[in-house]
């Protein structure tokens, strides 16, 4: 690991963390082989975990979605250690989400289970939930269900004349909270697809796998025409007035390296991903912080956050997978 990526990852290591921070923290150690890390993190989101089943349940009891993304790295370090605390973590996140998280009327995992927003009800899909649910369902066995809330996103959310997805919609009255092309919010939704479609290929559920690979393609061919010269994209996708976003590209990066090397995203993608790639490593100040980002606490301004450190991270770890597989 380079030194620049070392400080990036110990810049990550000493953020505050809400449960889809902990998850994609944690998931991005767990790719970039730091067992030492993402292993602790687990357990620490199993200790934190709400009496029904909702992991890393710190900041309010409101998120449903988020608390999924520290699944799978539950169900690996169980794999790693034998040791049923892990499982049973699992075992009460899934249980949570089959059983008691609410749906929208045809079915599809809600992402809080009260609204935000005045006016609207609890009932709405966040697009930054496909990264959060379905790759979890996917690790535990249930990619017919991983596929099937897939889906669901894209009937209520995916834009078919842009071929991009909006951010945020009220499903009970059909409205949208925030109708813009989001650029982290598509990211999240690469990063959620990749990890189904190797799952459905790790597990014979080839028809799966070719659907998903497809609409991937799709997002990511809609996503690179609107690239900035710098590899990055602007914060709004299609609005060139709104900030350059690096989360976004690095999200995508990682998502082209690792689908490179798996055979599911073309070639032909790999140099605006190095493009993006190496656009945000010459944005690390010399605390290892990732800039030029979309930043917390409300993303709707640049600075930094926890999933940018994490987002690079997993651009890094894939990058030099594919270039060892090369």
């Amino acid at each position: 690991m380079a030194p620049e990526t070392e400080k990036v990852l110990y810049c990550m290591l000493a953020m505050q963390r809400h449960p889809w921070e902990q998850g994609v923290c944690a998931q991005a150690l767990y790719e970039a082989g730091k067992d030492e890390l993402w292993i602790p993190m687990a357990y620490d989101a199993i200790r934190r975990q709400a009496e029904d089943g909702r992991l890393a349940a710190i900041g309010g009891k409101e998120a449903v979605s988020d608390p999924a993304a520290n699944g799978e790295v539950c169900l690996r370090a169980w794999e790693r250690t034998v040791n049923p605390y892990y499982l049973q973590g699992a075992e009460r996140m899934l249980d949570y989400l089959l059983h008691d998280a609410p749906r929208t009327a045809d079915g599809i995992i809600c992402h809080n289970n009260v609204s935000f927003h005045e006016g609207y009800s609890a009932r709405q899909l966040w697009i930054d939930g496909l990264y959060m649910v379905p790759p979890f369902l996917a690790a535990m066995g249930g990619t017919e269900e991983a596929a099937g809330q897939i889906r669901g996103y894209i009937r209520h959310l995916f834009d078919e004349q842009a071929g991009l997805f909006f951010h945020i919609i009220d499903t009970e009255s059909g409205r949208f909270v925030r109708k813009v092309h989001w650029a982290t919010g598509n990211g999240w939704a690469l990063m959620g697809l990749a990890r189904v479609i190797e799952a459905a290929g790790e597990q014979g559920r080839e028809k799966i796998r070719e659907e998903l690979a497809g609409f991937l393609q799709r997002l990511l061919d809609s996503m690179l025409a609107l690239q900035c010269p710098d590899g990055r994209f602007h914060d709004v996708l299609d609005d060139e007035d709104s900030f350059p976003d690096g989360t976004s590209s690095l999200m995508m990066a990682a998502t082209v390296f690792r689908g490179i090397l798996h055979g599911y995203v073309s070639g032909t993608c790999f140099e605006k991903a190095e493009a993006a790639y190496r656009s945000a490593i010459g944005r690390i100040d010399g605390i290892g912080l990732v800039r030029g980002v979309c930043g917390c606490p409300d993303f709707l301004a640049e600075g930094t956050s926890a999933e940018a450190q994490a987002a690079f991270l997993m651009a890094d770890a894939w990058h030099r997978k594919l270039q060892q597989h090369c």
